[in-house]
């Protein structure tokens, strides 16, 4: 372990830490300090609660350690050299770029302490949370056990969130692989990576990686990169990444992984016909996830889980209606913005009777490529099932003036509506995660095409595609009858 590693520990798992003794009733016991986790406890103690906390391993969870803030960290740097790589048509003329992949792998572990602090033990203690760190299980209905402590609870929250999974490939699991909680831990370049899954996170990393050196193979049995998304969306991320120099092997089942003489092999065929191999000196797993739910005794809590979470009703409660679950434990949404959301629903209806549902929330979800693709709301698979009530108005970014002098012109605004009301939209730019929250409030708010042609957005930014997809609504309410009236009228009045 690292000194990087060793300061990270002493924030989110102090080696010297002391659990309380656990004694008395909690209003909340929490179990997993994820965002999830973190979001329930310092929301509830915040109100005047009794809280205990308790995680196995390290607070913040996945976020922080393995997910989001390292991997949009290495994705930063990534983009520099991206931006790098085209300035010729800027009228700039770079010298080589050296990418010094120890340099970046630290600077993303200092960013990580950064962060780290706000989800330290230290703060949580100062905020009155109790926090507990050892495997905890239910003991029954209303107890729950770590450690020599057995904490009586009013209610409580599973919290424990996922892992990676991987898929059932033969020979896989005599290789030894990657995934998003260890490939953060390289210190050297792999000169050669195949990546299993052409999903956001193996997009964002094969492409990151591409562009740091490593020659990158994505293999899916999917058509296409990012499958759930907009098919449009999805060919501009393919296209950049074939530009950034990352092999997409797509439409392929995987046969068959070992270690060869030259590397790691993955056997892959296409509609049942001959394997063709690829060798890698790494493989990166990101093809799916699993709720972590193992050793909890949820049965002796009447909790019921399924293989993909916790079994939650639509204001979060499990079948024990004192236990409610959040986050990825339970959530078909893997994001955390959704485990932050669904914590503040946990906190009202459990704490407070609270009828507020999750099928209520608006969620966005951005894939952190260059460009981004950000998506709310309706898709445009949807939108088509619903032709005739549905419209789609799509404004490209080559009609953008920002977009045209940035000289990223290569994607869209897109906007699902009903007679005006905004129901989805997806963007494909280089901030499209930055752009998305307009569309979501939007939504929330059950606003129209006509108040974003409205709102002044300032110029230039890429932003104005909201402002020309309002009036480009509006134009279409010009008919030709009431054009014909309109003539009229300035005919008669001039």
């Amino acid at each position: 372990m690292n000194a990087g590693e060793d300061d990270l520990l002493r924030l989110v798992h102090p080696p010297d830490w002391q659990n309380p003794p656990g004694s008395g009733t909690y209003d909340l016991v929490v179990l997993g300090g994820g965002t999830a986790g973190l979001v329930s406890a310092m929301g509830a103690a915040g109100l005047g609660a009794r809280v205990a906390l308790v995680e196995r391993r390290r607070l913040g969870g996945d976020c922080l350690n393995t997910g989001c803030v390292p991997s949009k960290a290495l994705i930063r740097s990534a983009r520099a050299v991206g931006d790098w790589s085209r300035p010729g048509d800027l009228g700039v003329t770079p010298e080589r770029v050296v990418v010094d992949f120890p340099r970046v792998m630290e600077r993303m572990r200092e960013r990580r302490m950064t962060i780290a602090a706000n989800d330290s033990a230290a703060r949580l203690h100062r905020a009155g949370v109790e926090v507990f760190f050892g495997d905890a299980r239910f003991a029954d209905q209303r107890h729950v056990v770590v450690g020599d402590a057995r904490l009586r609870f009013n209610r409580a929250v599973i919290a424990t969130g996922g892992r990676p999974a991987a898929p059932p490939v033969p020979g896989l699991e005599h290789v030894a692989f990657l995934t998003n909680e260890t490939i953060f831990s390289l210190t050297q370049l792999p000169r050669r990576l195949l990546v299993v899954g052409a999903g956001p996170i193996g997009c964002e990393l094969a492409q990151a990686f591409a562009r740091f050196g490593s020659k990158v193979t994505v293999l899916d049995l999917s058509a296409r990169v990012l499958p759930r998304e907009d098919a449009d969306a999805a060919a501009i991320v393919q296209r950049q990444l074939e530009s950034d120099g990352v092999g997409c092997e797509l439409g392929v089942k995987l046969q068959h992984v070992e270690q060869g003489p030259g590397g790691k092999r993955i056997g892959v065929s296409r509609d049942g016909g001959e394997i063709s191999w690829h060798e890698g000196d790494e493989i990166l797993v990101a093809a799916g996830r699993a709720p972590n739910i193992e050793g909890l005794d949820l049965t002796a809590a009447g909790v019921i889980a399924e293989p993909r979470g916790i079994v939650v009703d639509d204001r979060s409660r499990t079948s024990n209606a004192r236990v409610f679950a959040s986050g990825d434990v339970c959530s078909a949404f893997k994001f955390t913005h959704v485990a932050d959301a669904t914590s503040r629903i946990v906190i009202q209806n459990a704490l407070f009777f609270g009828r507020r549902k999750v099928s209520a929330l608006v969620i966005p979800w951005v894939t952190y490529t260059d460009p981004e693709v950000a998506h709310v709301g309706l898709s445009q698979a949807e939108a088509g099932q619903l032709a005739g009530r549905v419209q789609t108005i799509t404004i490209p970014l080559s009609e953008i003036d920002r977009a045209i002098v940035d000289d990223r012109t290569d994607g869209f605004v897109r906007i699902h509506h009903e007679r005006g009301r905004l129901l989805g939209c997806t963007i494909v730019a280089a901030h499209a995660g930055d752009m998305i929250g307009e569309a979501s409030y939007a939504i929330t708010m059950r606003g129209t095409l006509s108040s974003l042609s409205a709102t002044v957005h300032p110029y230039p930014t890429v932003g104005e595609a909201f402002r020309k997809a309002g009036d480009a609504y509006r134009r279409q309410a010009v008919t030709p009858r009431l054009r014909v009236w309109l003539e009229r009228y300035f005919r008669w009045t001039r």
